[in-house]
């Protein structure tokens, strides 16, 4: 296993937020920052690449034995070809994308009826991706991003049968679709790809709970278990530190419509993760991020910051035991 680092989580320290007034990062300096913290390659958004210097990134990658990931996004044909040919140009291993349709907090119930349809376009699209893609290049890894569950990622991986298709895991997203996180790494372990380490800590509210993020190691997701399952059946896989976005995420699952479109559930499986948020959920305690509270960008940089700090320390200790 390689660790490495995603923008996503220090969107204000990076100046991608455009309300940093900060320069924004580039995708060497991607690289770079991730060196700072120990870490081994980096996850770089498509635009930050294309609007940096590819080749000059990926030249400091390969002088310095650092990974890179793409972070790309979408089901357009076109658009993922042109991802993993500029993937393959650098020497990334992975294309990582999302589809989205439902909101966050994996609420489907604006695409009542149309949700099956939805996955059969994201399907057909995938597929011909695939067919056209280099064998010897690039992964593409559907990420679940509070929109796809488990057994939806689990058809796709099987349904287009590739080697170069798979997963990309985020750590705290199952919860999003009311999944149980260690039940849901164990599912989808022999087809992850890549891996974002995200943390939170769960709030309870009278719709369900919100997810509040967290440095690593703080919140309620079991790394070591997951290093251990994934070191088992998957140990080639890429995982970089994403700390989750400022706004807390509201998972309505206590409200009956917010099954809309959900695949049916068996009631081991609710179970496991109602008694999980029971174990788990703050009741009390104010879980708005400096953001949410409108703070100052110096403010929002300072904290990102000092979440990576806490973070970085509590995986540091991790990746010694896999290096």
């Amino acid at each position: 296993m390689k660790f490495g680092l995603t923008a996503y989580g220090t969107v204000y320290a990076m100046g991608i937020h455009p309300s940093a007034n900060r320069t924004r990062i580039t995708a060497k300096g991607l690289l770079q920052m991730a060196e700072s913290y120990g870490l081994q390659g980096s996850e770089i958004p498509l635009d930050i690449l294309k609007g940096s210097d590819p080749d000059e990134a990926a030249e400091y990658a390969c002088d310095r034995g650092l990974f890179i990931n793409i972070a790309a996004s979408g089901f357009d044909v076109a658009a993922l070809k042109e991802a993993l040919q500029l993937a393959n140009r650098v020497g990334a291993l992975t294309v990582r994308t999302l589809v989205g349709g439902a909101k966050f907090g994996g609420d489907r119930r604006h695409m009542a009826g149309s949700w099956k349809p939805f996955l059969q376009t994201i399907l057909r699209s995938f597929q011909e991706v695939m067919e056209s893609a280099a064998p010897a290049g690039a992964n593409l890894a559907v990420e679940n991003h509070q929109d796809l569950a488990s057994e939806e990622l689990l058809w796709l991986c099987e349904s287009i049968g590739s080697d170069k298709f798979g997963i990309t895991l985020d750590t705290g997203n199952p919860l999003a679709t009311a999944e149980e996180p260690v039940d849901f790494f164990r599912r989808v372990a022999p087809f992850v790809k890549n891996v974002h380490l995200k943390e939170y800590a769960i709030y309870s509210s009278e719709e369900g709970y919100r997810l509040v993020r967290k440095p690593l190691g703080q919140g309620v997701i079991n790394f070591p278990e997951l290093l251990r399952i994934l070191n088992e059946v998957n140990p080639q896989v890429t995982m970089s530190v994403e700390h989750g976005a400022l706004e807390a995420r509201h998972v309505r699952v206590l409200q009956e419509d917010f099954w809309t479109e959900y695949p049916e559930r068996t009631a081991l499986q609710l179970t496991r993760l109602l008694r999980f948020v029971e174990d788990h959920a703050k009741n009390k305690g104010d879980w708005r991020t400096p953001f949410e509270k409108g703070a100052q960008p110096e403010e929002i940089i300072a904290y990102e910051l000092e979440e990576m700090n806490v973070g970085m320390a509590y995986l540091s200790n991790l990746m010694k035991r896999y290096a």
